[in-house]
């Protein structure tokens, strides 16, 4: 006989959980003491909580975290109670081990303020204050000290935190869904050093447009039986329907005995969409839209290089214009290819249709001396700009309007430049080419399996087009004009 489900509000891990991948020889666990000084602390746990935690610090035989290697990853819906069962956590493991260091860090600034007020408010509490030597409030240096001389740092990635620290015993990355490799790669080999090192990842299902590449890698080695990692996802059924509180309950453990109805009507208001309160109530991954990421972008990121690392004068330019499908928008790029290395690109100009193209014409007919080609393409305005330039000026033979297949060759070109282990390509990290990066999908072009980037509703990849046919060519041109002092 089965043991009936226990109460509303006191459900174990095991009964609220969607995925619970467990890593693998767990023979003990240092989940008592951290449970008994939590709770001497004010801080009890609920079921779901004690489960979670149970296995976060579950240990092999050798005494080290059985997590230890692959971290504890939460995907978690807003509004359950992740940062309570962490801080509790780790203000426990504080206490019981001296000398102790924890670095908490959360992608955006605003979040990780948030995130270090609460901590400090605990910190307070007449049952965990006896144990704090000193908190300081600094911005920059936020910081909760213990008598024992353990400690918890905290910091935004955004800012750069995290970055050069030897020996970190537990690292907590908050905003895991936007959590880049480069941060992984700055922070995590912290905690190599350490004897018993322990990393946490928490968040909520990326949006198409995040960088979440690290924690949809995680996720899907989770799920495919990685032996190293503890990964624990909360969510409602696929599709369910947003008014229905029993899905509502099956994402969210903590509701409604500690999070109320009203709290979750008023996230859902201040959301504004449904799709956005599917992942950040219901704890719903979007498959389908994350696998439709047309770039690699950690092979994108590691591609940016400094302003002063740009090519040299000695080099082939092409400048590309793309005007949007449907017309709303028209965007300008440039290429450089030097004698040896890589190619380079930068977005020059993005800008509504309705601001006219007057710019555009006066722009490149200032420059077309120093252009190998230039390159236009689009559904409308290609023949306004291409005549305009003529009469300017500029030799039809420097001019380009590609074909449907140099077009598929162009997108192809592209992709394989970034991918490529010889880094053939190089860019500035320009905040509006990066987002188009990060969203955009692919499109089929032509009968043969050709394809283009395609932006999500409300996104556009403009730019992107425009910089993957300056990329094109600037590759395939064998016309070298005059050496021109300046690039753009």
């Amino acid at each position: 006989m089965t043991s009936p489900p226990t109460k509303s509000g006191q459900r174990k891990l095991s009964e609220v959980a969607r995925h619970i991948c467990r890593p693998t020889g767990i023979v003990s666990t240092g989940f008592p003491p951290v449970r008994d000084r939590a709770k001497a602390m004010g801080m009890p746990m609920d079921p779901w909580q004690d489960g979670a935690a149970r296995l976060a610090l579950a240990k092999r035989e050798d005494g080290l975290y059985a997590a230890g290697i692959g971290g504890v990853v939460l995907s978690i819906p807003r509004q359950v109670g992740k940062t309570y069962l962490i801080a509790a956590i780790v203000f426990a493991l504080c206490t019981l081990f001296p000398n102790l260091t924890v670095i908490w860090t959360a992608h955006r600034t605003r979040t990780h303020n948030e995130t270090f007020k609460k901590m400090q408010g605990m910190s307070r509490k007449p049952k965990i204050a006896p144990y704090i030597e000193n908190v300081r409030a600094t911005n920059g240096e936020q910081e909760i000290m213990f008598k024992n001389g353990s400690r918890i740092l905290f910091g935004a990635r955004e800012s750069g935190f995290g970055r050069g620290f030897d020996e970190v015993d537990i690292l907590v990355l908050d905003e895991a869904q936007i959590l880049t490799a480069d941060a992984m790669s700055d922070m995590v080999p912290a905690t190599n050093a350490a004897p018993n090192g322990l990393v946490f990842m928490m968040g909520t299902p990326p949006r198409p447009k995040d960088p979440g590449e690290v924690f949809t890698n995680v996720r899907q080695a989770a799920l495919s039986g990685d032996p190293d990692t503890l990964y624990i996802e909360f969510s409602a059924d696929k599709g369910a329907n947003l008014d229905d509180r029993k899905q509502l309950a099956k994402a969210n453990p903590s509701y409604p005995h500690r999070t109320s109805d009203a709290a979750i009507q008023r996230m859902r208001k201040l959301l504004g969409s449904d799709e956005s309160y599917r992942r950040e109530a219901y704890g719903e991954w979007d498959e389908e839209a994350l696998s439709k990421k047309a770039i690699n972008v950690n092979a994108w990121n590691g591609l940016k290089i400094r302003q002063d690392a740009v090519p040299d004068d000695d080099s082939r330019q092409v400048f590309a214009v793309k005007f949007a499908i449907d017309g709303s928008a028209v965007a300008l790029a440039a290429a450089r290819r030097p004698d040896a290395g890589a190619v380079h690109v930068e977005g020059i100009k993005m800008s509504s249709m309705a601001d006219g193209t007057r710019w555009l014409v006066d722009w490149l007919l200032e420059r077309h001396e120093r252009a190998a080609q230039i390159v236009v393409d689009g559904k409308s305005g290609v023949g306004y700009l291409v005549n305009a330039l003529i009469e300017g000026g500029v030799p039809k033979s420097v001019i380009w309007t590609p074909g449907t297949d140099q077009v598929v060759a162009a997108h192809s070109m592209l992709e394989a430049a970034i991918v490529s282990q010889d880094k053939e390509l190089s860019h500035l990290g320009q905040k509006d080419l990066d987002d188009q990066v990060k969203t955009a999908e692919k499109r089929k072009i032509g009968a043969t399996g050709g394809f283009g980037w395609a932006a999500p509703e409300g996104e556009r990849v403009v730019l992107l087009d425009a910089v993957t046919l300056a990329h094109w060519g600037v590759k395939t041109t064998r016309r070298r004009p005059g050496r021109k002092a300046g690039f753009l």
